[in-house]
């Protein structure tokens, strides 16, 4: 075997190491030039808040009328909601709530949703505006739906879902195995059956045009209102309002509803409205806090 002195082999060694890393240290593989795809940025909400103790007291007491008449002790359980099954509080959460008084019961679900993106060239918020759009296709709304006055300040996205957009909508859970729960929730019918033409009439049975189903300025990004009635029986109707918006890569489910038990109460469109409305405005706020 040949004996190399160790100042010779210390020099190979040192040629070798130099020509195996190349100038500057850069990998023998890597293209002059070739730039790295950044990946896109990440949805502004990381987490989620607690459905059940987002909306104030305050809302539930006007929400839920009958329910300030109960022992206190049954008041607590009514305006402490029940939570909805979830396998990911990061990714979904969402709570109920129901009220009974003499003449009707009203109810009030309440779903949050973090929409993220698994493709990396993709945003969250690109992907929640994806998921919107489908969802404001899925409620059918009007073509010449009349879209509420601009408030000042208003973030609004004039978002206008492609013609395709329905039939995208049955992948679109592709990124979150729980959106078939919400998704049914927003299918247009309450517990008392099968939807009805979408009557916008209030409670004195005359067509409000500014109540019909429309998209909505001034809450979150984007946002639609849907409001359907539905026959619960041979004599009674229940209706039920939902609001849908998004904020950032969240996207917020309310649907309030009042189901009558007498046949001479007819649900206030206009009241059912405002009052869903107004709740979402608060929900708003407490996604900017």
């Amino acid at each position: 075997m040949a004996y190399v002195p160790g100042t010779a082999l210390l020099a190979a060694l040192v040629v070798g190491c130099s020509a195996s890393t190349g100038t500057g240290g850069s990998a023998p593989d890597s293209k002059p030039g070739e730039a790295t795809a950044a990946a896109a940025a990440p949805g502004k909400y990381r987490t989620l808040l607690d459905a059940c103790r987002t909306v104030p007291s305050s809302s539930l007491k006007d929400l839920l009328p009958g329910a300030a008449d109960l022992p206190e002790d049954q008041q607590k359980k009514v305006y402490g909601g029940t939570a909805t099954v979830t396998y990911d509080t990061d990714r979904r959460v969402g709570c109920r709530w129901k009220s009974e008084a003499s003449d009707s019961s009203r109810t009030l679900f309440v779903d949050f949703e973090r929409v993220v993106s698994y493709d990396p060239s993709v945003s969250d918020d690109d992907r929640a505006r994806e998921v919107y759009a489908q969802k404001e296709a899925a409620a059918g709304l009007p073509a010449d739906a009349n879209t509420d006055a601009a408030t000042p300040g208003s973030t609004k996205e004039q978002t206008s879902p492609s013609s395709d957009s329905a039939s995208a909508s049955e992948d679109k859970n592709a990124d979150d195995p729980e959106s078939n729960n919400a998704d049914s929730n927003n299918s247009g019918t309450t517990d008392g059956g099968t939807a009805d033409s979408a009557d916008t009439s209030g409670s004195s049975g005359s067509s409000d045009q500014s109540l019909a189903p429309r998209t909505l300025d001034g809450l979150g990004d984007s946002a639609f209102l849907d409001d359907l009635p539905t026959r619960a029986g041979s004599t009674t109707q229940n209706r039920t309002v939902s609001v849908v918006f998004r904020t950032s890569n969240v996207i917020v489910t309310i649907q309030y509803a009042q189901h009558p038990t007498v046949s001479t109460v007819v649900p206030d469109s206009k009241e059912l409205q405002e009052k869903a409305q107004s709740l979402a405005r608060k929900l708003v706020e407490k996604f900017s806090e």
